[in-house]
């Protein structure tokens, strides 16, 4: 039965997804608003684009779902919410989620749910507490069949790295990719390896569909090509924000990467669609 929420999520040609997240206004960041603060704009410009899903929290999900037409992108709902991003962190960390979480998705028409997987350093309360989520919202992703993606995020230490900064290192990736598993993803939003040829070995312990998530703001060519490599590596797709949201042609950053993503286009090719 998730099938066919799937079917809506990923491509029927290329069996991949581009999923571009505009729910950076749910972590109380500032930074993050950049290119969203009018949203309704930002989501028309999006579906103009025409990505596979647009993930949303609950109080953004109808901006995209009044939009008529049976052809506009797929909602991916964000369930949870955290304080984990800041420079300067809080005295107490948390990871929430949201009250009747499916069945708000249910109601919002949604394709899929996504939830956090926290590591981060000396903070295992947090991981605590994203692990409670999955377990309470697996058994009622089955019950209603919508299927649960998992983003399992390696953090570095934040006084060493300053708010947001994922841990690439590939040996801390693989079991908490495949801890997100064993809780039930039916699909996984990772983080690149700092090797993204190293990539090949996330999708084997995963065996579920991985789609790799964009990180902070990047150049140009360097997310077309880390798309493209990782795509090589046998990625089921990409879920992208600020790479995409905040830049100065969100619609042709979106054609480029959906080039690289469906098509199989090189980097190179791709940037001359924006």
């Amino acid at each position: 039965m998730k099938l066919f929420r799937l079917n809506r999520l990923f491509n029927p040609k290329s069996q991949r997804c581009f999923d571009v997240a505009v729910d950076h206004g749910f972590f109380n960041e500032p930074g993050f608003l950049g290119g969203i603060e009018n949203l309704a704009a930002a989501v028309k410009t999006l579906v103009g684009a025409n990505p596979d899903a647009i993930q949303l929290t609950v109080g953004q999900a109808e901006v995209l779902q009044r939009i008529p037409g049976k052809q506009k992108p797929a909602l991916v709902l964000r369930t949870d919410v955290a304080n984990v991003y800041g420079r300067a962190l809080p005295r107490t960390l948390f990871s929430r989620m949201i009250e009747q979480a499916v069945e708000q998705a249910v109601r919002l028409d949604a394709a899929c749910v996504v939830v956090n997987l926290f590591q981060i350093p000396e903070q295992p309360e947090v991981t605590d507490q994203c692990i409670q989520n999955i377990l309470k919202l697996k058994p009622e992703c089955d019950r209603y069949a919508v299927p649960l993606m998992i983003e399992p995020l390696v953090f570095q230490l934040n006084t060493k790295a300053g708010g947001y900064m994922v841990d690439g290192d590939i040996n801390k990736i693989l079991p908490l990719v495949r801890q997100a598993v064993e809780l039930g993803a039916d699909v996984i939003k990772a983080d690149p390896t700092d090797n993204p040829l190293d990539y090949h070995r996330v999708i084997e312990v995963a065996r579920v569909p991985v789609l790799v998530r964009g990180g902070g703001k990047a150049e140009d060519m360097e997310i077309l090509g880390r798309t493209e490599q990782l795509i090589g590596q046998g990625a089921a797709g990409i879920v992208y924000g600020r790479n995409v949201i905040q830049h100065a042609d969100p619609a042709g950053m979106t054609k480029a990467l959906m080039a690289i993503v469906h098509e199989g286009a090189t980097a190179e090719d791709a940037r001359r669609l924006f």
